[in-house]
Order: C-alpha cells, then sequence, then structure tokens
C-alpha cells in the first residue's frame, strides 16, 4: 500500500517550531507585565505611607524637617509612579505585539494543516480509484477466464451460477 508523504511537512514542522517560539515569547511578556503592574503596585503603597506619615506629622507637632523630606519623599513617589506606569504601558504594548504574532503564527499552522488535510483527503481517493482500477481488471481477468474456458468446451456460462 501506499504511504502518505505530505510534500511541505517541513513547512508545516517550522509552523509549528515558530508558534510554540511566539508562545514562549506570549507568555515571558506577561510575566514582565505582572512584574510591572506588582511593581507599580508596591509604589502606590510606599506613597500611601507617606501620605499617611505627612497626615500625621501634619496632625501633632509641627517638625518642618520632617514636613519637608516626607513631601519630596511623596514628590519623588509620584516621579517613580509615572515612570512605572510608562513601563506598565510599554509591557501591555509588547504583550500585545506578541499575542497578534502568536494568533498570526496559529493562523499560519492551521491553515498549513488544512492544506495537509486535503491533501490527505486527495491522496485517499486517489488511493480509493486505484484499488477499484485494480478490483475492475481483477473481475475483468476472472470473468474473461471463465468465458474463454467455457469457449473451448462449448458452453455457454451462466451468470446466476457466479
Amino acid at each position: 500500500m501506499a504511504k502518505f508523504r505530505y510534500r511541505m511537512q517541513n513547512i508545516l514542522d517550522i509552523k509549528n517550531q515558530m508558534e510554540e517560539q511566539s508562545k514562549l515569547e506570549f507568555a515571558q511578556a506577561r510575566m514582565i507585565l505582572n512584574e510591572e503592574e506588582e511593581n507599580l503596585k508596591k509604589l502606590n503603597t510606599r506613597k500611601k505611607s507617606y501620605e499617611n506619615e505627612m497626615r500625621k506629622l501634619l496632625s501633632e507637632n509641627l517638625k518642618v524637617r520632617k514636613i519637608m523630606e516626607t513631601k519630596d519623599a511623596i514628590n519623588r513617589m509620584d516621579d517613580m509612579i509615572q515612570e512605572q506606569i510608562l513601563k506598565v504601558r510599554f509591557a501591555e504594548k509588547k504583550l500585545e505585539e506578541a499575542r497578534q504574532k502568536m494568533t498570526e503564527l496559529m493562523q499560519e499552522r492551521k491553515t498549513h494543516e488544512n492544506l495537509k488535510e486535503k491533501a490527505f483527503d486527495e491522496f485517499m481517493k486517489e488511493l480509493n480509484a486505484d484499488e477499484s482500477k485494480e478490483i475492475d481488471q481483477l473481475t475483468s481477468y476472472r470473468f474473461g477466464k471463465k468465458i474463454s474456458e467455457h469457449s473451448e468446451t462449448g458452453k455457454i456460462p451462466d451468470s446466476s451460477q457466479e
């Protein structure tokens, strides 16, 4: 029996490898985004603690130096938070790019798998057609052999005896 061989199997294998690689890149981008978001949460928490400290300092005896230090710390935290927000947005952009690339590669792989399935279906049709042709030839040969045997004996074959 003939063996099915997809002539573009190497391309399909490469597409599978590229898809797996893009899945890893997507997971890595997701992990980076999660880390950046976690850093942003930490900065916001730290800022809130400075703000609470500032409220406490303002409600107690006025310690101007400590109030100024806390105010500077809050301003630095605002700057750091803005910087971290930019990092989060950058990480989100990278994640979206990785997702789009992964989706594109998955579509390409599926397209090649569909092509492979169609090629296999065509192969099976050809194989079935070849088998039918062989069966027809075998039947014709047997029937022809019976006719020649009966013509030698002078009897006409009865088709109901088959």
